[in-house]
């Protein structure tokens, strides 16, 4: 009799023990009317917490998903951190408006997901806010991601899964806080993002630390997701650019990186007032699934107003006008198109290269396996058959597996780089 009624109480325990160690947010329907006028629909949902995250004690928090205005299969995904002046609340309405917080606001044919880091006290991004917070970012420092980082990928994790959302399309981006965190979380996972941009990020310390930018051994994470970044060298909270620019160089990480005299700015065509290359590059056409090419050492690079020139008026640019196109992924041979943006296809008022010469790192190969120490061979030529000087080569994968060319000379006309084992 007392074996039947341990029985009777393991069985009727069992599915609360499994409800209460599953993370299942819940839709709050009071939350979710007049908050965008778009006609799209919007969703609220609020969650507890997950044990592995290790948060100290017990939270609520919200998310809000956007549907995309037209149903579709396979959506892409659009991922939003919002600043340290609002919470997901306001940050979803300011997409009512453009200008306000461009880049809060997501394509009309995209799923948009909004994560809060703002109900919880001291549930920051990364835990730490600037530089000059000393206290926060020196608590904060080091490899491991604080519980909102773990919260954030696997609410991500979470949409992709319930939505049936395009896995090779999702995207991350951020304003000032939301813009460190965009930086800090993105780069960390890039085998969850294909592109991620962040729009005046207030300091890339949480970026610095999470990638370990300061070690003298370089960590062998999934090869990072194209970034954008465009920040202003007036702007107080923008410190440490010059440390980021150069570790996303050296490690041949890939960044498209745009600044100016615009202050804090969130208003997309203010912004293009001073520099209008910051929305030049299509970020979101870029894929997870997809090869890319990672360009550092560029020649037509401008310099740097960080650390000591921040009161410089001029803008700049760091590979911002170098394309690529893969033509074929193949288990013994990558090629690719590589060329320089013309006037025909970006207006702008800065001075377009007609040639201009870059490192070439090649990143997120599909089908060639390519292990440290391989040997290789490339060529490069036109696509109308006309090759260049430096046409054929050898080349041998470095310590983490790498491919880097140096010095190729890239300009307008598109040429063919094909590398093969």
């Amino acid at each position: 009799m007392k074996k039947l009624i341990f029985l009777i109480v393991a069985l009727t325990a069992s599915p609360i023990i499994a409800k209460e160690n599953t993370w299942n947010p819940t839709l709050d329907l009071t939350k979710a009317k007049g908050l965008i006028d778009s006609g799209r629909k919007l969703e609220v949902y609020k969650h507890g917490i997950k044990k592995e995250w290790g948060y100290k004690a017990p939270q609520e928090d919200t998310f809000i998903l956007i549907h995309p205005k037209t149903k579709q299969i396979n959506a892409p995904l659009y991922v939003v951190l919002h600043s340290a002046g609002h919470d997901v609340f306001s940050c979803v309405k300011c997409t009512n408006k453009v200008g306000n917080h461009d880049i809060y606001h997501s394509p009309d044919n995209f799923y948009a997901l909004y994560v809060d880091c703002r109900a919880n006290r001291g549930d920051w991004w990364w835990g730490g806010m600037h530089a000059r917070d000393t206290k926060l970012t020196k608590k904060n420092l080091g490899l491991n991601p604080m519980p909102v980082e773990l919260r954030v990928i696997d609410t991500v994790k979470w949409i992709i899964d319930k939505y049936k959302t395009d896995s090779e399309r999702v995207y991350l981006s951020g304003n000032s806080m939301g813009g460190s965190g965009t930086l800090g979380i993105g780069l960390r996972n890039g085998d969850i993002f294909a592109a991620i941009k962040a729009n005046v990020p207030a300091g890339i310390e949480h970026a610095s630390e999470r990638m370990g930018f300061s070690l003298k051994s370089w960590l062998n994470y999934a090869d990072p997701q194209i970034t954008v970044n465009y920040s202003a060298q007036n702007d107080g909270w923008s410190f440490g650019h010059e440390r980021l620019v150069k570790a996303m160089n050296d490690r041949k990480y890939p960044l498209y990186f745009y600044w100016g005299p615009f202050g804090h700015a969130n208003n997309h065509s203010r912004i293009m007032e001073v520099n209008d290359l910051i929305n030049s590059f299509d970020w979101l056409s870029v894929r997870k699934n997809e090869a890319y090419a990672a360009f550092s050492n560029a020649s037509c690079n401008d310099k740097l107003p960080w650390p000591d020139n921040r009161s410089d008026k001029s803008s700049g640019q760091i590979n911002a006008f170098f394309r690529w196109k893969i033509i074929s992924d193949e288990p013994n041979k990558i090629s690719l198109s590589l060329y320089l943006t013309s006037p025909s296809n970006l207006k702008t008022k800065f001075s377009l290269p007609q040639e201009a010469t870059a490192d070439i790192s090649i990143r997120r190969i599909q089908n060639m396996k390519v292990a440290p120490g391989d040997n290789l061979n490339w060529h490069y030529s036109e696509e109308a058959g006309k090759a260049p000087a430096n046409s054929t080569g050898k080349v041998k994968a470095d310590a983490l597996g790498l491919i880097t060319i140096p010095k190729m000379a890239i300009s307008n006309k598109p040429r063919t780089l094909t590398i093969s084992k």
